[in-house]
């Protein structure tokens, strides 16, 4: 083993990030802007804003066969790429490969993972929504999980903190169960969108369908371009047009002086001192040497992803922590959680012939919640609830395809640029709950390319999704119908555990250290110089995307943090 040689003064910051996704990226921000000397580490290669986005201004006949991998290429990707929408031509630079990072499945979980700078930050699909104060609340009424620690009025201050930042643009509904952001302004809905919003709202009491809030951009913010309306937003935006670290927080860390960008840091454990009960710094192992390094820091930040903190904390063993840092309640790795969806309902509009849209609008509408919510809503086969994503458009040329259309010379012409009917789909995103048989564990027979063990992953939706999701598709048909969709059709494409790429829970907060691995600041219970504020720390997942919610998460915990060590409590 390689100890470092510098001496430890040359590796002690005053913080130390895990990861420089979107959590990774607001603690970095956070942090130096309070001014703190803070080292980020990214287990993955260094990517910079607009430079290193290789393939933003390609078209598709400029991409290898029409964007589609080889047989050969697709090798390295057994489990993505049966998800169907990430690894291609246009992407693959930014997606890990399933043969050299492994990890077990105990039942089919589909795991996606970038590991480079900015992490997923750059391939989100930037839908922000706030959590409501029944969201925070549901776990102490319904008796699934264990109760929040913190509450919608905890952390309100913090939604309006970063969503001034990042640039959220959104219209103002005035909803209890999707509470308003503090919004740029919204993006247009197209008339068929707009007649279903009517439509919805004359048959459905209760019922609003707005426009996606979304970190896109509606007018320049914060040193940033507007939105160019291109949806090539998972290729890296060269216009800073939605919110990435690249485009937001970690120039603004670097703005400080106070940051230092380590790539290829693989953090192999977190180090701890049984004599002051503190961690004192990370492990890593060097991803282009192989080396193992460490470094020192008062507080520590794990952003790695919900999976990628619990690895690290579960491989974080001592005599004090035999089972992994902080895990004194036996929870670490359990009460893994994600959204299940790839269902709901399509139809035809006859109508509006002769309108049109101008531009790739890089986002939807969005139908909140209404199951559920008050006494009138209470469903009696499943608890919790959904809403709906989705959109209108018109068919292209491609629709001629299928038909084997025979023509030729200019009625082909005509064809190709003649709009075909205007079709809607809405699919639901559903609340998985918190169950404890839902775990990760450590695989030590199945190693990486860097030689660490991987994970095991157990997890599967059970009744409350399976019976919630009937509802789901039945829902849905019944909005379209009402708003004059015809040929409306119900569709179930499936859904497993990693799908929604919203994986949540492993290293949740709560009130009793008994059952939870961190309290109500994202502080591990025992160790309270170790923050874990990504995905790991959710204890219960919502039906809303939670991206927004670890930002403010990380902001309202960094401020806790600087605080603590003012007063030397750290």
């Amino acid at each position: 083993m390689y100890f470092n040689s510098q001496g430890k003064e040359e590796v002690t910051y005053d913080a130390i990030v895990i990861g420089s996704g979107i959590s990774g990226g607001w603690a970095a921000k956070e942090l130096t802007q309070k001014g703190l000397k803070t080292l980020v580490l990214e287990r993955g290669r260094m990517v910079k804003h607009i430079e290193d986005y290789p393939t933003a201004h390609k078209e598709p006949w400029e991409l290898p066969l029409r964007d589609r991998m080889t047989p050969d290429e697709l090798k390295d990707y057994p489990k993505q790429n049966r998800t169907g929408y990430t690894v291609r031509p246009s992407t693959k630079h930014w997606w890990v490969k399933d043969t050299e990072h492994p990890y077990t499945e105990v039942k089919r979980f589909d795991w996606m993972r970038g590991y480079h700078v900015g992490g997923r930050s750059l391939l989100w699909g930037r839908q922000s929504y706030r959590w409501s104060a029944m969201d925070f609340e549901s776990n102490a009424k319904d008796g699934f999980g264990v109760d929040w620690p913190i509450r919608y009025e905890d952390l309100a201050p913090w939604y309006s903190y970063v969503e001034k930042h990042a640039g959220i643009s959104g219209r103002k509904e005035g909803l209890s169960q999707l509470p308003d952001s503090e919004f740029l302004p919204p993006m247009d809905m197209n008339c068929v969108e707009q007649h279903t919003r009517q439509k919805i709202a004359e048959n459905f009491g209760g019922r609003v369908m707005t426009i996606g809030r979304v970190a896109n951009l509606t007018q320049a913010h914060n040193g940033r371009t507007q939105c160019q309306f291109r949806n090539r937003c998972i290729r890296g935006c060269p216009y800073g047009g939605y919110f990435s670290s690249q485009s937001s927080t970690l120039p603004a860390a670097e703005d400080t002086g106070n940051l230092t960008l380590r790539p290829h840091s693989i953090v192999n454990s977190i180090i701890y001192d049984p004599e002051t009960k503190r961690a004192t710094g990370v492990r890593i192992i060097d991803g282009e040497t192989k080396e193992t390094k460490e470094f020192y820091a008062k507080i520590i930040f794990c952003c790695a992803s919900a999976l990628g903190s619990t690895f690290i904390l579960m491989n974080s063993t001592s005599d004090r922590f035999p089972n992994g840092l902080g895990n004194d309640s036996g929870e670490l790795g359990h009460n893994l959680m994600d959204h299940h969806f790839r269902l709901g309902a399509r139809g035809r509009f006859d109508g509006f012939g002769d309108k049109y849209y101008k531009g790739r609008r890089p986002n939807g509408i969005y139908i909140p919640r209404f199951r559920n919510i008050d006494k009138a809503s209470t469903m009696k086969d499943y608890v919790r609830g959904y809403g709906y994503q989705g959109g209108a458009s018109r068919t292209n040329w491609m629709r001629g395809v299928r038909e084997m259309d025979v023509s030729i010379g200019a009625d082909l012409k005509a064809k190709l640029v003649e709009p075909g009917p205007w079709q809607m789909g809405l699919t639901a995103f559903g609340e998985c709950l918190p169950y404890h048989e839902n775990k990760v564990t450590l695989n030590h027979e199945v190693r990486d390319i860097y030689g660490q063990p991987t994970l095991t992953i157990d997890c599967e939706f059970k009744e409350n999704e399976n019976k919630m999701r009937g509802d789901m598709m039945t829902a849905a048909a019944e909005m379209l119908e009402a708003a004059g969709f015809k040929d409306v059709q119900t569709y179930d494409r499936k859904s497993w555990p990693g799908l929604g790429i919203h994986e949540m829970g492993t290293a949740r907060m709560g009130r009793d250290p008994k059952t939870s691995v961190l309290n109500k600041w994202n502080q591990v219970h025992a160790v309270p110089n170790v923050y874990v504020t990504d995905g790991a720390c959710m204890t219960s997942s919502a039906c809303q995307n939670p991206s927004l919610t670890y930002m403010a998460l990380t902001a309202r915990a960094v401020d806790h943090a600087v605080s603590e060590l003012k007063k030397m409590n750290l």
